[in-house]
């Protein structure tokens, strides 16, 4: 009995010891895994990789635009950032102008993914970055609204978007003091920039931290960043084509920077949940 006993006792004790050990391995993987909304479709959207991976070449990005919402918010979960990247027009009627989506290019299943995704992030306290499309995204879900069609709605000289839909550049002005112009370290630069609508009312939570020449909104974050992550909206491109500008590495740096910390933070707390069973 008491070899029976002894036997049990150490088959035990070796599962233990091997479960903890494969789970502690886990957690020395330093795989960073980043999260792009829609990062397939095109030269644009490999563009995002490309200028992510400049940080870090092991980088695992994880393209969420195949994927439902509900499985989506669950892979999220496994990740350190979600940048919202560029695309189509959301869904005016998600900010009150459903009688203009006939003036818009919409992809509804994308306007759902994005809100739930976004959602899920700000639960998790993740590391978050719009662009382009992404910064809308991110106005209207804490309820702001948008421009229709800047060059039909707002009086302006300045070029947004090309006939052709291909990008143009255009100065932008940042706002002193702002977080965004801390981090660049400069009041202004030349941008790459492809849109044809724009935030209209900025949403209560948000200030703006960068604007255009017409007064159009080119980039905001937190009013209180306080108790939360890292948070950047940017009209313009940061991914093209000159990625070593004062308006692009600065900012692309510091996300992935803020999305290691999380990582880091995540494990730990892994490392205490497993400690504490």
């Amino acid at each position: 009995m008491r070899k029976i006993f002894l036997t049990y006792f150490i088959f035990l004790f070796v599962f233990f010891i091997s479960s903890f050990t494969l789970k502690a391995n886990d957690l020395k993987n330093d795989t960073l895994f980043i999260a792009l909304s829609k990062a397939s479709g095109g030269d644009n959207y490999i563009q995002y990789i490309k200028w992510i991976k400049q940080f870090d070449k092991t980088i695992v990005c994880v393209d969420m635009i195949r994927k439902k919402p509900a499985q989506a918010c669950i892979l999220l979960e496994k990740c350190s950032g979600l940048i919202l990247t560029g695309g189509l027009d959301v869904d005016p009627a998600r900010y009150g102008k459903a009688k203009d989506s006939s003036r818009c290019e919409l992809d509804k299943k994308r306007d759902t993914l994005e809100f739930a995704l976004l959602k899920r992030a700000m639960e998790l306290n993740l590391p978050i970055l719009g662009i382009c499309r992404g910064e809308q995204v991110l106005n209207v879900a804490m309820g702001g609204s948008l421009i229709i069609d800047i060059p039909k709605d707002h009086d302006t000289i300045v070029r947004h978007q090309t006939k052709e839909g291909t990008h143009t550049k255009h100065y932008v002005s940042l706002v002193q003091g702002s977080y965004l112009y801390n981090l660049c370290k400069t009041t202004g630069d030349t941008v790459a920039s492809n849109h044809h609508q724009a935030v209209d009312k900025l949403a209560d939570c948000f200030k703006v931290s960068a604007w255009a020449k017409d007064s159009i909104i080119e980039a905001f974050e937190w009013k209180s960043p306080q108790g939360k992550s890292f948070f950047i909206a940017l009209q313009w491109h940061p991914e093209k084509p000159d990625t070593k500008r004062s308006l692009s590495y600065p900012i692309g740096k510091s996300f992935i920077d803020e999305a290691k910390k999380y990582n880091e933070t995540f494990k730990s707390n892994r490392l205490q949940l497993l400690l504490s069973k």
